[in-house]
Order: C-alpha cells, then sequence, then structure tokens
C-alpha cells in the first residue's frame, strides 16, 4: 500500500463538518478547555513532537484525557467523510489490510469476539468510546475530581481501538480520502496520534503493525 506525503498542514478545514457519531465538547471555561486550546496553539507551531508533550506543571491524566477527547472527535470527523464508501458490501469485515482482521467485543454487551462488517464494527467502537468519554467517574470534567485509579489502561483501550479505525480508512479506504481530497487532513491528524501515543507509551507496538510502514515514514521526516 503506497501512502502520499503532502507538506505538513498542521490545521486543515474538512470538506464537511459531517460527523459519524456526535462531536464530544469539552466545556468551555474548564481548565480541560484551556489545555485544548494549549493543544491547538502548540499544533500551530509546525512541531509536533513537541506539541505532544506534557506542559509543564500539568497532570498526566487531564492532559490524556483532553488529548484523547480530541483524537475521538477527529476520528469522528474523518470517518464521517467516507461512510459511504464503507458499506456491508465493500467491508464486510473489519479489516486493515489482508492481514489484519477485527472482531469485537466490549467486556459487557458483547464478551465474546464477534465478527462483523466494518461499519458494524466502527459504530459499534464510536459508541463504546463515547458511552466512555461521557461517564464522569472515568473522565471527570468538573476541577478537583480525581480520575479513578483504572483511568490509563481505559485511556489505553480507547486509543487502541480509534486506532484500528485510522488503519481500516488507510487500508481499505485511501483512494476515497484522495478523491475527497482528505489525505492531508488524514495524514496530520495520524501523524498527531501517533506521536501523542509514542510519547507516552499508549498502545503496544504489536497493534500498531498494520501500520508500521507508515508510521516509520512519519517519524523518519522529524528526526
Amino acid at each position: 500500500v503506497s501512502f502520499i506525503f503532502p507538506a505538513n498542514n498542521f490545521r486543515i478545514s474538512s470538506r464537511s463538518s459531517k460527523t459519524f457519531k456526535p462531536k464530544k465538547n469539552i466545556p468551555e471555561g474548564s481548565h480541560q478547555y484551556e489545555l485544548l486550546k494549549h493543544a491547538e496553539a502548540t499544533l500551530g507551531s509546525g512541531n509536533l513532537r513537541q506539541a505532544v508533550m506534557l506542559p509543564e506543571g500539568e497532570d498526566l491524566n487531564e492532559w490524556i484525557a483532553v488529548n484523547t477527547v480530541d483524537f475521538f472527535n477527529q476520528i469522528n470527523m474523518l470517518y464521517g467523510t467516507i461512510t459511504e464508501f464503507c458499506t456491508e458490501a465493500s467491508c464486510p469485515v473489519m479489516s486493515a489490510g489482508p492481514r489484519y482482521e477485527y472482531h469485537w467485543a466490549d467486556g459487557t454487551n458483547i464478551k465474546k469476539p464477534i465478527k462483523c462488517s466494518a461499519p458494524k464494527y466502527i459504530d459499534y467502537l464510536m459508541t463504546w468510546v463515547q458511552d466512555q468519554l461521557d461517564d464522569e467517574t472515568l473522565f471527570p470534567s468538573k476541577i478537583g475530581v480525581p480520575f479513578p485509579k483504572n483511568f490509563m489502561s481505559v485511556a489505553k483501550t480507547i486509543l487502541k481501538r480509534l486506532f484500528r479505525v485510522y488503519a481500516h480508512i488507510y487500508h481499505q479506504h485511501f483512494d476515497s480520502v484522495m478523491q475527497l481530497q482528505e489525505e492531508a487532513h488524514l495524514n496530520t491528524s495520524f501523524k498527531h496520534f501517533i506521536f501523542f501515543v509514542q510519547e507516552f507509551n499508549l498502545i503496544d507496538r504489536r497493534e500498531l503493525a498494520p501500520l508500521q510502514e507508515l508510521i516509520e515514514k512519519l517519524g523518519s521526516k522529524d528526526r
């Protein structure tokens, strides 16, 4: 699979504001909102490695929470632009190329992994992520409310699953992305995502295998 890398454009507006699921908003005026604004400002500087670093004096859990919400919103929008091409007929299984196939289980509603189409899998996945983000005990939005002890493991699971949506889009729908002239947007979003998970070691290397070649290319451009 060959991928095209345009020049780094850090904030590219999507061709439409259509999202797959409703956007998750961070309350304006909250500390997390300030952190999000800080993240956006540093992204604009063009140095992504620096942009993902924990700002001085900030709480790691909160930084990961804010960025996880942001990545959910980005992927939500990116997948929203190609839903018409990702159908039961075109994608009867959730895959990332011929070697990687994903079966869905969430441990509560669906305990035993089930084989399903990509649109069904991504619907399950994004609904599950949304439920985690909306859970105030997991993702507290109020100042002074502590993050739970299992926060980091939940965040890692969310990011691991969100990665699969990027992997599916790159492997199965990159032609559509290029037709829509969304490749710069996709590449920038994915690069930001990868640098973030690498900075805090949030996704196991084996999980990243479907896009390893792309990840190495993105990383080599910043050495």
